[in-house]
């Protein structure tokens, strides 16, 4: 019996994990070590990191910090839960069965991401997801959106604000609205209905992709945005947390319980900003409520 349960160990997780093993709770950190952070190779909006720290450093680092703590991992996905009479049931994938009185779920979301092998290494380093953690990267630089009907046209007028020499290469062809593309046109973005047949890099640098009729379009930076990105808060919705209508998980501003008692929410698969740094804020947070309740739990 564990007094924490956290499912996923990312930032948000990490630090949550960091919290509670201080107040030396018994926590184990379920990961399924495939998070958003594990594959970014540098965040550049960071306290303490100007020039830039990857989220397998965090990740490692915050590993390293909750073992000094007394926290347990294991690598498994969760992919069951349920409730007990002292508090909830986890079943994972490797058949094993977890059990604990307070559960924390930082299961995060996941990208979609197009399928070229070249982007990976560019990953937070000459490619990006987020405008507001990067947008500041493709400052006067020629940008390229690889994305996909309005969710595309939308990322290239936002990055509009730092940059005038954008192209957005609608790849899956899927239908933009008039609206937007008046808008694009204003901003003088250059649209391009066409699918990609490779991202052209080198090592971590971006330069630019090859459609499929042979054209090739030079670019020193890229952003992705093809929408549909997975919030992973299925597990959540079986023991009947409340989801927002985009299925992000709702919790308490202050103290980030969910509306389920002794079940809480922190990172990206809450419906807020996805940052990092909120990520570590909502862990923290969720950490120090957990233990209020679990001290209370002690006192009565």
């Amino acid at each position: 019996m564990y007094d924490c349960l956290i499912i996923g160990g990312g930032i948000a997780g990490l630090q949550a994990a960091i919290q509670l093993g201080r107040y030396q709770h018994r926590v184990l950190v379920i990961d399924a070590d495939d998070g958003r952070s594990k594959i970014c190779r540098s965040y550049h909006n960071i306290l303490g990191y100007p020039d830039g720290v990857s989220g397998q450093h965090l990740r490692e680092m915050g590993r390293e910090h909750s073992k000094k703590m007394g926290v347990e991992f294991v690598i498994d996905r969760v992919i069951g839960a349920g409730r007990s009479e002292e508090g909830f049931t986890l079943e994972t994938e490797k058949g094993t069965v977890y059990r604990s009185r307070r559960l924390l779920f930082a299961t995060g979301i996941v990208d979609r991401i197009p399928d070229f092998p070249e982007i990976m290494p560019c990953l937070g380093n000459s490619v990006y997801v987020c405008p507001d953690c990067d947008g500041y990267e493709v400052k006067d630089k020629k940008t390229i959106v690889m994305g996909a009907g309005n969710t595309g046209a939308n990322m290239a007028l936002t990055l509009s604000y730092w940059t005038k020499d954008l192209v957005f290469v609608n790849h899956e062809r899927k239908p933009v609205d008039r609206e937007l593309l008046e808008k694009l046109e204003a901003k003088q973005i250059n649209y391009l209905e066409e699918t990609i047949e490779k991202v052209k890099a080198i090592g971590a640098d971006f330069n630019g992709v090859i459609l499929k009729g042979g054209e090739q379009i030079e670019g020193q930076r890229g952003f992705i945005a093809y929408g549909g990105n997975e919030v992973k808060s299925q597990i959540a919705r079986q023991l009947g947390v409340e989801l927002h209508q985009n299925n992000h998980i709702l919790v308490d501003p202050r103290t980030k319980m969910t509306n389920v008692e002794n079940v809480w929410a922190a990172g990206d698969v809450v419906a807020h900003s996805e940052q990092v740094t909120i990520a570590m804020g909502d862990g923290s947070q969720a950490g120090i409520w957990i233990h209020k309740t679990l001290l209370k739990d002690r006192q009565d």
